[in-house]
């Protein structure tokens, strides 16, 4: 794992995906209690800061909706250009995904760009005159196709985090500020 700003690292493959499972109002296993707690972690909200590294655009659209856009999401073999779009008030409103091929030669289970350029400014055209800005957002995942899009929350040995789904290659901790994350 990476470390930007000298981030806490070790959670590894230990992460669980929970907010689907409750937001579809069913079962009630320890992985939703560990992503219940650390969504009440944070209060409903947490900050994401754009930056160099893995967060370029993050900020607030021309029509008032909060927005994260990454080009980075993985699955297995596959790779994902994601716009996530949240209300004005930080809840969530959308996902907009584009499958893209996964650039060959990185490692399973590694980000990276998946030089999809034109699709990414594509994307960002859509926001209208946007800025780039922390913006303070709800956790959410949705279900595309089989695969889960969003910021999903777990706990590992009584520490809470949220992470981004599909990928798994950025994680929010306490203070929630956004400046620091796990890679």
């Amino acid at each position: 794992m990476g470390r930007m700003r000298g981030l806490r690292c070790g959670l590894g493959g230990v992460l669980a995906v929970w907010l689907v499972v409750a937001l579809g109002g069913c079962g009630g296993g320890s992985a939703e209690r560990a992503g219940e707690a650390a969504v009440e972690q944070v209060h409903g909200r947490f900050r994401i800061v754009p930056d160099d590294y893995h967060v370029p655009y993050a900020g607030t659209a021309e029509d008032g909706r909060k927005f994260f856009l990454s080009d980075e999401l993985f699955g297995s073999g596959a790779a994902y250009v994601g716009l996530f779009l949240w209300k004005a008030d930080g809840t969530f409103d959308e996902v907009k995904v584009d499958e893209v091929r996964r650039p060959e030669g990185v490692p399973p289970g590694q980000a990276a760009s998946a030089g999809a350029d034109q699709l990414v400014a594509s994307r960002l055209a859509e926001l209208g005159k946007y800025v780039l800005e922390p913006i303070d957002v709800a956790p959410f995942a949705v279900d595309r196709n089989g695969v889960t899009f969003g910021w999903v929350g777990t706990e590992y040995e009584g520490t809470y985090s949220l992470h981004i789904e599909p990928g798994d290659f950025i994680a929010y901790y306490e203070p929630w500020d956004g400046l620091e994350y796990d890679t």
